[in-house]
């Protein structure tokens, strides 16, 4: 597969909009969802079509939304056969929201969420948010596309790791596809300080030692897509280790970094990144000193069951 490109300078406008999409819909199954260990129970899943939140529970209903981002609009349905379907494109996020209220409620799946935006500095609330924005449809399928590649190598990462590890899922806080492995141990309190984000839900999200890698299509403060890696809390040396270029270390964000052009352009693009995603967690395990012969295991095959 040649991977699009994804050039964040052409599409901000329309990445933001479709960010704040996925906040109401993340918050709509936060909002009835009971809590689950490092907020793993509000984030949306890569889908052939889009991002989908899975079945979401509604008193003695099951909702779920599900973002098609080849067809541009958001699909609604319940267990009950009700459905409902809201097109996506040019437009104001306030109208979006009170489309999407209005949505549930007639599916008998009413849901009062938080208004205001998540881990975005001075964010506007939903409902005052008129500002008409538009929709480029093609660089969103082009974003989907390389979320859905994305996901099918940090997949593939994921079944080396016979420890508690997360899912591969999209967090619509901070707009980005991860996977975290854990040591098992706890970890040192989080002094938290994000913005738009409780203290509260930092600390819970970082209680125990992790590494944890993922994928961000670019934002104002790092305009440009890339691969991150770091840990948590970031051993001694950790930004020394030998993790091969072209990826390279950010002092400021204290994470390791690979450009997703680098990886775009690269001969082999899956061996690429399943090679810095490997060297980045080698580093944090083996300078965090886990018990890496009892949290890993060979690489999962199609078909043939791991080796006890």
């Amino acid at each position: 597969m040649i991977l699009p490109e994804l050039d964040w300078t052409r599409w901000r406008e329309t990445a933001r909009h479709l960010h704040l999409i996925t906040q109401i819909i993340g918050k709509v199954r936060l909002a009835r969802t009971p809590w689950l260990n490092h907020s793993w129970h509000v984030v949306l899943y890569p889908a052939a079509w889009g991002l989908t939140t899975g079945p979401v529970p509604c008193d003695d209903a099951t909702l779920q939304l599900d973002l098609d981002l080849q067809a541009s609009e958001l699909r609604l349905s319940t267990d009950s056969g009700g459905e409902a379907v809201l097109p996506l494109g040019p437009g104001s996020i306030a109208d979006f929201h009170a489309a999407l209220m209005a949505a549930l409620a007639a599916l008998g799946t009413p849901v009062a969420i938080n208004g205001k935006p998540s881990e975005i500095p001075d964010a506007i609330p939903f409902t005052d948010d008129v500002a008409e924005r538009p929709w480029d449809a093609d660089a969103v399928r082009d974003f989907h596309r390389a979320l859905l590649w994305v996901d099918r190598v940090f997949q593939q990462f994921r079944t080396g790791f016979l420890g508690k590890a997360s899912p591969v899922h999209f967090f619509w806080g901070s707009f980005d596809l991860a996977v975290t492995r854990f040591s098992g141990r706890t970890a040192p309190k989080h002094p938290g300080g994000f913005p738009g984000l409780p203290d509260a839900v930092t600390c819970e999200a970082y209680s125990h030692e992790e590494a944890s890698a993922g994928f961000w299509p670019g934002s104002d403060a790092f305009p440009k897509p890339a691969f991150y890696a770091y840990g948590y809390p970031a051993p001694e040396g950790y930004a020394d280790a030998e993790v091969p270029a072209p990826a390279y270390f950010d002092a400021n964000l204290g994470e390791w970094l690979l450009d997703y052009d680098a990886v775009r352009t690269a001969e082999d693009s899956r061996a690429t990144l399943l090679g810095f995603l490997q060297a980045t967690y080698d580093a944090a395990a083996d300078l965090g000193g886990w018990d890496r012969a009892h949290l890993e295991c060979v690489p999962g095959v199609p078909r043939k069951p791991r080796i006890v």
